[in-house]
């Protein structure tokens, strides 16, 4: 497999074993003590083992930061801030999933700042509060192939305090050295890569139905799709293929590339039952996505007609689409309807109708929403509704 560095958006370090290379990025950065941020559960696999020891080999003194969960809170972010500082670290190696790399992200924004973190939420220039001289140096290195959170700029924390997942945003949330190594993705168990995957499809396709002007993003999300189509069902069923796997970590890259033009309605739904009702967000976005493109067909339908000849399609129109989408899920053994994993008394229709009209990617949606329009949209994905 060849190996390349990409600029776009940021240094990308991209091909098999290039994890290799972290010491040499650790060193491009002047980073002599990072604070390596990652979940329990890989902190106990011998990915960051090794990591670990070669850091040591390269001469360099890593800190190890693993108290990150599904959802990533507030606490964490507070944690790891405190960990990093009691130890003098000087730079960050967020590594995982979305999680991780959210939490690793935001704990190196955090670590020279003096406001809370929820005085940065991705509403009006909020950003501009911050400190931005003394931000942490940034490496990302992913091990699912889904949110895309290398390449973006901005970590999707949960308060605690009032049960929002909030979107925290800042340019210099964007990691400095990305890499991209399929071998850390090939032990993902088949669900786990298929709802991940499913996050980069929806990241990709929200980003391209959004309104505004932007061809490169839309660019970027075509090409996006198009991997995906080809390459996650071989992933799901042969975890080996490294091919398929360095394909899948590209796509999700992309997708967080492209969604800087915006996201939709698929977020806004999702991010409360993450929060609510802990699901998966790959899985939730999985669900919803149907439903919401449904919904908006008669300000998108034009655009996902030039999607399906893209993916070169048999059937090249919008309910062609529609069914490949549902094909797609049916063949990774995704749900087709949310009340299969969650039940109706756990279900806060009103609540969640609430958050999700005020979620920050509500503003994205091709068609302007209202909470009565949530509210539907949430009813159809739990009686399995489309048309």
């Amino acid at each position: 497999m060849k190996k390349f560095n990409w600029n776009y958006p940021t240094t990308m370090w991209v091909g098999e074993n290039r994890i290799k290379d972290l010491g040499s990025a650790c060193k491009t950065l002047n980073i002599n003590k990072p604070l390596l941020v990652t979940d329990s559960g890989l902190a106990q696999s011998n990915i960051v083992r090794n990591v670990l020891s070669n850091l040591k080999a390269d001469g360099i003194t890593v800190e190890l930061y693993s108290n990150v969960v599904g959802n990533p809170t507030g606490t964490n972010v507070n944690e790891g801030v405190d960990y990093y500082k009691k130890n003098k670290c000087d730079g960050v190696i967020a590594f995982g999933g979305g999680s991780g790399l959210d939490v690793g992200k935001a704990v190196a924004f955090m670590s020279c700042q003096t406001l809370s973190i929820w005085e940065f939420e991705d509403v009006g220039d909020n950003w501009t509060k911050a400190n931005s001289d003394k931000i942490a140096p940034i490496i990302a290195v992913p091990t699912t192939a889904g949110t895309g959170s290398e390449t973006g700029r901005a970590s999707v924390i949960l308060n605690e305090e009032t049960g929002v997942k909030n979107i925290i945003f800042h340019p210099k949330f964007l990691p400095s050295i990305v890499i991209l190594d399929p071998v850390l993705t090939v032990d993902l168990p088949p669900k786990i890569t298929a709802a991940t995957g499913m996050d980069a499809l929806a990241h990709n396709l929200e980003a391209y139905c959004a309104p505004g002007f932007h061809p490169m993003a839309d660019g970027i999300a075509l090409e996006g799709m198009r991997l995906i189509n080809k390459w996650l069902i071989e992933a799901v069923k042969n975890g080996s293929n490294l091919d398929a796997r360095m394909n899948m970590l590209t796509a999700a890259s992309m997708g967080s590339t492209a969604f800087q033009k915006g996201l939709g309605a698929i977020h806004s739904l999702s991010h409360p039952v993450n929060a609510l009702n802990n699901v998966h967000h790959g899985l939730s976005n999985a669900i919803f996505m149907p439903y919401v493109l449904t919904y908006n067909r008669d300000v998108i339908e034009q655009k996902i007609i030039k999607v399906c000849d893209y993916l070169e399609l048999k059937d090249k129109t919008f309910k062609g689409f529609i069914n490949w989408v549902l094909d797609l899920r049916k063949k990774l053994d995704i749900p087709h309807k949310l009340s299969e994993i969650i039940e109706e008394k756990d279900f806060q229709l009103d609540r969640l109708s609430k958050m999700a009209l005020k979620d920050p990617s509500t503003g994205g949606n091709p068609k302007k929403l209202t909470e009565a329009d949530m509210k539907i949209m949430y009813q159809n994905s739990m009686s399995g509704n489309l048309f």
